[in-house]
């Protein structure tokens, strides 16, 4: 399944939490003609869905409620900006917003602000997915070190040699270098079928 076009943001649901009613009525409005549906959030409320963004005012916070709390993280933030202290933005990173919106809003810059914050969480959640990869990797050449330093000692090769040897035994039994390594450090020796 292909994931969804940051463009494209018709059918997403957002938590709008904004406490201003004309700024509300806008974000409405908008939401409307984008396909987006716009829940209200209220102080003490429950949230029985899970979100695809959330609109939060800067009036809300710092985000004391468990629920709010509890979906950042989970999906793109918009904050609302009504006071550009520095107090007030160091309350705003908290939120680790993927974009943001100065109030008084207008109807221009919602669509942006949202596509920046599509955009951005998918982004992010790439380059967290290459970092997961590139920390195994790690882990994973740790073993492969041991692996060559086992092979090295006990069959009297260089470093070179007794990498190549670990390779060629992996492609010939048709299993990554890392895998083999980890049975080469687990019994102490090459598998005996390859020599």
């Amino acid at each position: 399944m292909s994931k969804p076009s940051s463009f494209s943001l018709r059918g997403r649901k957002a938590l709008v939490a904004i406490k201003d009613d004309r700024d509300a009525s806008i974000v409405r409005r908008q939401f409307e003609r984008l396909g987006i549906e716009g829940v209200a959030w209220e102080p003490g409320a429950a949230i029985n869905f899970a979100p695809d963004l959330m609109l939060i005012d800067d009036d809300f916070l710092p985000v004391v409620h468990p629920a709010l709390r509890a979906l950042l993280g989970h999906c793109p933030v918009i904050a609302l900006l009504g006071t550009e202290t520095p107090s007030r933005l160091k309350l705003v990173f908290e939120l680790d917003p993927a974009s943001f919106l100065v109030k008084p809003l207008r109807s221009a810059g919602i669509y942006a602000a949202l596509v920046m914050a599509f955009e951005r969480n998918e982004r992010t959640n790439e380059f967290k997915q290459q970092i997961i990869k590139l920390e195994q990797r790690l882990r994973s050449r740790r073993i492969v070190l041991a692996a060559v330093l086992q092979v090295m000692h006990s069959r009297a090769l260089a470093e070179p040699a007794a990498f190549a040897l670990i390779r060629r035994t992996a492609m010939e039994q048709r299993k990554s270098i890392e895998e083999l390594s980890a049975e080469i450090t687990a019994k102490g020796m090459l598998p005996r079928a390859i020599g």
